[in-house]
């Protein structure tokens, strides 16, 4: 009865004399005030319990002929806990090549200077692996978890040509862009990796993506940049020939990333190359020139 009161005497306030409409406006505030106030307790914080999923083996592998191989194996933890590294000591690692002679990996942590990754086990010797070489990888630990992968090494695709191009600006704002040229293999499934360090391939990549020949199949293919190099730059090209498997990793992880934390994204999981775990083993098979933008 004291809402409807208020209503009835505002509106009458609200025609007479000179201050009716900031009278009017009064009286609507007095109105939806009660009803605004008793808005504020229909807030309930839910607490969502999330399934207990037992830890999973994670392995990262990477292989290229004359090096010696590297491998890094972790295991999942909770979404939610604190991001603290797990280094696993009771894992064994083996490598099996292609003529059946294993090569096993020890657990001997470290980075390597070139890529800057961290590592847990390593290998040896160099590997000597041929394009159409097939290697499987075996991870086992003392729990009985164990992963296993198998990545055949990609044909060679030679780069044709390396060249670059300076725009038509002043000398304070001339920039270069730079294009590869290489000719894709015939038949529809080849897939390719582009990247552009800057001073050495240990830096960030200033160009990064992977094109496929869905629409180039056969064909000379181009690929470039836009004008972002400056004169005297020392630049590392790289082309990396991807089998389907590890294309297939590189765009989930993508999208993964691109999703997380977006409300709006759909959500991806991360499509891995080993089975028995999450992860990706594969082996690189790439074409690289050193050049100085001039």
């Amino acid at each position: 009865m004291r809402i409807f009161r208020i209503a009835r005497i505002s509106w009458t306030i609200g025609f007479s004399g000179a201050g009716s409409w900031r009278n009017l406006l009064a009286g609507l505030l007095l109105l939806t005030l009660p009803a605004l106030l008793t808005g504020c307790g229909l807030q309930k914080d839910v607490d969502v319990e999330l399934p207990a999923e037992p830890a999973q083996l994670v392995v990262e592998c990477y292989l290229e002929n004359g090096k010696a191989p590297e491998l890094t194996v972790s295991e999942t933890v909770p979404y939610l806990s604190a991001p603290a590294p797990t280094v696993l000591t009771d894992v064994t690692v083996t490598l099996t090549g292609p003529t059946g002679r294993v090569e096993t990996l020890l657990f001997r942590p470290g980075r390597n200077l070139v890529t800057r990754k961290f590592y847990t086990h390593r290998g040896l010797r160099p590997l000597r692996i041929q394009p159409g070489d097939t290697w499987q990888l075996s991870v086992k630990d003392t729990k009985g978890r164990v992963v296993t992968g198998a990545a055949t090494m990609p044909a060679t695709v030679p780069l044709d040509a390396v060249e670059w191009r300076f725009n038509d600006r002043p000398a304070d704002e001339r920039r270069a862009l730079v294009t590869v040229k290489f000719q894709d293999p015939p038949g529809v499934g080849d897939y390719y990796r582009f990247q552009i360090h800057r001073d050495s391939i240990s830096g960030a990549r200033e160009v990064d993506y992977n094109p496929d020949d869905r629409l180039l199949d056969g064909q000379l293919i181009t690929l470039g940049t836009s004008y972002e190099f400056e004169p005297d730059d020392t630049l590392f090209v790289t082309l990396y020939h991807l089998d389907r498997p590890y294309a297939r990793f590189l765009q989930s992880v993508d999208d993964a990333q691109s999703a997380n934390g977006n409300p709006f994204g759909q959500p991806a999981a991360v499509q891995s190359t080993v089975q028995g775990g999450i992860g990706v083993f594969t082996i690189l098979n790439y074409q690289r020139r050193q050049i100085i933008v001039r």
